[in-house]
């Protein structure tokens, strides 16, 4: 996991998830230029429609969540904050 944080161009993953990886980087960094051939090589390296779709889906609302974010002056939850939101997920769901 460190290794894909670090670089994901140069850790040790195998083709079907650094054709994913390549796929959401441009998704996230010039989704406008998102072409059938991204489309094409990442399905010939084994992601479905739905999957790209999904991924798509999650990098867009996480890149607007993050901006909402940072313009609002949101801050992130502390350690304990997490800690404690687990716990009551694990304990209660999201009901």
């Amino acid at each position: 996991m460190q290794a894909i944080l670090e670089d994901w161009k140069s850790a040790p993953i195998d083709a079907k998830d650094r054709a994913l990886y390549g796929f959401v980087e441009k998704v996230i960094r010039d989704s406008w230029k998102i072409a059938r051939e991204d489309v094409d090589a990442a399905k010939a390296a084994g992601w479905s429609d739905e999957a790209l779709y999904d991924a798509i889906t999650v990098c867009a609302l996480f890149k607007f969540y993050n901006t909402w974010c940072d313009a609002n002056g949101v801050q992130p939850m502390t350690a304990e904050g997490h800690a404690m939101s687990g716990k009551r997920l694990a304990e209660h769901g999201y009901v």
